[in-house]
């Protein structure tokens, strides 16, 4: 009886050194500044919050100042401190004269969450060289400049943290996703490059890969091709649960490896599959989703619809099949559903 008694005193004992272990590192974000690009909807605001949450002060920055304002009030319901200054993050000069007006404002920057993205959906017969010259304008250059603009105070302090959302599609080609792939293939490289050469300055870089996600950002999506047919796969696909994750609880894991410095995680369990699969045998996982891409529609038109515009959307079963993606598009600020 005795060593039963000492073994579950050593198990309460061992729990709540745990605890205390994890909510000393959930303590370490309390105060901190973070910058978070593309934070005005979708997964930035709910970052946002999440970080707020966590006793941090917030910057975000995106193009449309109504959305800006809409997040800032958002947020500040939310008891939250918060600068919005509007950025394209493919705009260098832009970028610097917004980092620096964060660093007016707080004093500094402790973690930058490079989170500004645009998907444009369809074939490759649908897109342009702008396609994916845009593509990397945002999701690529989108990164890197604003990184550039702050490692110098980052390496300065021997602190602070990089946090780049890429995705599981740059890990993974995805059929007609092509200029979104290609521009986070490039990310992923930047960010484990950067991993690399910075491991022995103090400065913690973590690359985040994220699989689909219940955000809304469908509705925001570029269109190609047959855009009706195209909005019709893909809106379904972000708001089925199993395939999806909430964006509630991205955002709790992305901080949970913000402030753990965490290498690279990957989010959701098919993402992970994916990864490993690609992994293990690269030419078998191109082959089934090559396989995949004829299931997928063809079209060659080359204008693109909004995803809120579509019609397909709108239609009763559309609405019915997408209800998660639709209440997660009301949670997180994006656009509103047009009307038939």
């Amino acid at each position: 009886m005795n060593k039963w008694l000492v073994g579950v005193a050593a198990g309460v004992g061992a729990a709540v050194a745990a605890g205390a272990l994890l909510r000393k590192e959930d303590d370490s974000l309390q105060g901190q500044v973070v910058l978070i690009t593309g934070g005005s909807r979708g997964l930035g605001l709910s970052l946002a919050r999440e970080f707020a949450r966590r006793g941090c002060r917030i910057a975000i920055c995106a193009r449309d100042a109504g959305e800006l304002n809409n997040a800032r009030r958002d947020l500040e319901r939310r008891g939250a401190e918060v600068l919005t200054v509007v950025c394209d993050v493919g705009d260098q000069a832009q970028v610097e004269r917004m980092t620096e007006r964060v660093r007016e404002q707080y004093g500094r920057v402790d973690i930058l969450v490079n989170n500004a993205g645009e998907i444009q959906v369809g074939p490759v017969e649908s897109m342009t060289i702008d396609d994916f010259e845009r593509a990397m304008q945002v999701m690529f250059w989108g990164t890197v400049y604003p990184t550039l603009a702050l490692l110098p105070q980052f390496t300065e302090r021997k602190s602070g943290r990089i946090v780049n959302i890429t995705s599981i599609g740059g890990k993974v080609a995805v059929p007609h996703l092509l200029p979104y792939t290609c521009a986070k293939f490039a990310a992923v490289g930047f960010s484990e490059g950067l991993h690399a050469e910075l491991r022995d300055s103090g400065v913690k870089v973590v690359t985040i890969a994220p699989g689909l996600m219940r955000t809304g950002s469908y509705l925001n999506a570029d269109f190609k091709g047959d855009a009706e047919k195209e909005a019709a796969w893909f809106g379904i696909s972000s708001s089925t649960p199993g395939l999806t994750m909430s964006g509630e609880r991205a955002a709790r894991q992305i901080a949970d490896a913000t402030s753990h410095g965490t290498a690279e995680k990957v989010l959701t369990v098919p993402a992970n599959l994916l990864a490993r699969a690609h992994g293990v045998a690269p030419g078998l996982t191109a082959e089934i989703l090559g396989v995949i891409d004829r299931l997928l529609p063809s079209g060659q038109s080359k204008t693109h619809t909004r995803g809120h515009e579509t019609r397909s959307l709108q239609t009763p079963l559309m609405t019915a099949l997408t209800v998660l993606g639709r209440l997660a598009a009301k949670r997180f600020l994006q656009p509103a559903q047009a009307r038939p």
